[in-house]
C-alpha cells in the first residue's frame, strides 16, 4: 500500500476511535445526569413528604396535643381503631391522656353511651374577630362531634387563644388549646372518624376538622379550621363545614404570622391576635 494512503488508513482509524471515545464518555454522562436526577427527584419526594409530617405529624407530637413520644423510639404506638366503627352506634371511647405537655384543663370527659349519631348540629364560634358559625356532622364524626359539644357546654373554649396559623402549602387556623402553646387539651384522647380517604381535595375550604399527633388515638380538644382548599394525608378527623363566617378566617390569614418554626414555612402564630370569646352548640337537628 502506498505510503499516503496508509496514512490516510491510519488518520480514519485514528477519528473513528476518537468519535467512539467521545460516544462512550457521552453516554456516561447522559447515564450519569439520569442517575442524579432520580436521585434529586427521590429527595423531592421525601422532602414533600417531610413537610406534611413535619406540619401535622411529629411537630403536633411536641406542639399539638398531648400526647407523649414512646419511651422507645422504635416503639410504633397501636392504632386506635375508629370509633364509630369499632363501637356500637351511639358508643364512644375516651381514654385519659398520656402525660406530656402542658397541664389539661380537666372539665370531665363526654358521654360515652346514648351519642347522638344521626343528623348535625349547629355551632357559633365567637371570635375577637368576627362569628364563625358552623355545622357538626353527628352522623359521620358522632364521637367527635359529642366531644365538642361537651366542651362547649363546659366552657372549656371560651377565652382560649388561636395559636397557630399556616400560610404555605396548607391552609388553616388551629384553635382549641387553653394553653396557648399547642401542646393543651382537656385530658383525655379519642380515635379518628370520617376520614377523606380517596377525596381531592382531602381537605376543602370551609372543613373543620381535628388536630392530632401521629398516633390516630390523640384527638382532644385541637381543631383547625381549613381556609383555603388543602391536601393533607387523610388522616385527620373531619366533624364538620364552616356555614357561614369563613371570610373572617381568611382575613385573620391575610394578616399574616409571626415567630415561624422554619424561616419561609409560613407556620406560626397568627400576627392578628384570635380569641375564642365564646363557643356555643345548639340542639341536635335529625
Amino acid at each position: 500500500m502506498p505510503s499516503k494512503d496508509r496514512q490516510r488508513v491510519l488518520a480514519r482509524a485514528k477519528l473513528e476511535r476518537q468519535m467512539a471515545r467521545r460516544a462512550a464518555s457521552a453516554r456516561r454522562r447522559r447515564q450519569m445526569q439520569a442517575a442524579i436526577g432520580a436521585v434529586v427527584a427521590l429527595v423531592a419526594v421525601v422532602a414533600g413528604t417531610a413537610f406534611l409530617v413535619t406540619k401535622f405529624g411529629d411537630d403536633d407530637k411536641k406542639k399539638d396535643t398531648d400526647t407523649a413520644a414512646p419511651a422507645d423510639p422504635s416503639a410504633t404506638p397501636t392504632p386506635t381503631p375508629t370509633p364509630s366503627v369499632s363501637l356500637a352506634p351511639g358508643s364512644c371511647a375516651y381514654n385519659k391522656a398520656p402525660a406530656g405537655g402542658a397541664k389539661p384543663k380537666d372539665v370531665g370527659v363526654p358521654p360515652k353511651t346514648n351519642v347522638v349519631h344521626t343528623g348535625t348540629q349547629a355551632a357559633t364560634i365567637k371570635t375577637n374577630k368576627g362569628t364563625v358559625e358552623v355545622q357538626l356532622d353527628l352522623a359521620k364524626a358522632p364521637c367527635t362531634s359529642n366531644s365538642f359539644s361537651f366542651l362547649a357546654g363546659k366552657k372549656f373554649f371560651d377565652g382560649t387563644q388561636c395559636h397557630r396559623l399556616v400560610t404555605s402549602g396548607i391552609f388553616v387556623l388551629q384553635c382549641g388549646d387553653p394553653s396557648a402553646t399547642g401542646m393543651g387539651g382537656p385530658g383525655y384522647q379519642f380515635g379518628t372518624e370520617n376520614l377523606p380517604t380517596g377525596k381531592k381535595p382531602t381537605y376543602p375550604a370551609g372543613t373543620l376538622a381535628m388536630a392530632r399527633s401521629q398516633d390516630p388515638g390523640s384527638n382532644g380538644s385541637q381543631f383547625f379550621i381549613v381556609y383555603k382548599d388543602t391536601e393533607l394525608p387523610a388522616d385527620y378527623t373531619i366533624f364538620g363545614k364552616v356555614t357561614k363566617g369563613l371570610d373572617v378566617v381568611t382575613t385573620i390569614a391575610a394578616g399574616g404570622i409571626t415567630g415561624e418554626q422554619q424561616p419561609g414555612s409560613g407556620d406560626g402564630k397568627p400576627k392578628t391576635e384570635v380569641k375564642l370569646e365564646k363557643v356555643t352548640v345548639s340542639a341536635p337537628k335529625a
